[in-house]
């Protein structure tokens, strides 16, 4: 446990204090890559969200304000393309940073969510260490 973290109580409960971590959000239906995702990053020092589906993308979007987000982009639900196409129509979600981490490997793929406002593709599996670099990068920006 980060012993950084403030505990804040409100209405009689002691809740963690996020606000000073970056929040990423991961779409990814394969129970244990999202797992391993979340806990990764959240080792790393992020507040992570991971859905298993595309379901309330949206709405998570909305209440979370992700950040970033890692993105897969075979869904049981809905078509990560979909997803991106939905960020870019929105103003206020353009310009979230979409990383994706997909087992499309065809350059055609790479080509259509980068098109769509995808800022960088990575294929499963994912070299963690270049994921965090990756991440790390397009916070800054």
């Amino acid at each position: 446990m980060n012993s950084d973290r403030s505990l804040k109580v409100k209405s009689g409960a002691a809740l963690p204090q996020y606000t000073d971590l970056k929040r990423l959000l991961i779409v990814e239906d394969n129970t244990l890559n999202r797992l391993m995702l979340n806990d990764y990053l959240t080792f790393c020092g992020y507040h992570v969200m991971s859905l298993a589906c595309g379901t309330n993308f949206l709405k998570e979007v909305v209440s979370f304000q992700p950040h970033l987000i890692l993105l897969d982009l075979k869904l049981p639900d809905i078509d990560g393309y979909i997803l991106l196409e939905q960020l870019q129509l929105n103003p206020q979600w353009r310009d979230i940073p979409v990383i994706i981490v997909s087992a499309y490997a065809f350059k055609a793929d790479h080509q259509r969510a980068m098109n769509l406002g995808a800022r960088q593709y990575f294929i499963k599996p994912v070299n963690l260490i270049d994921l965090k670099q990756a991440i790390e990068q397009e916070i800054a920006n």
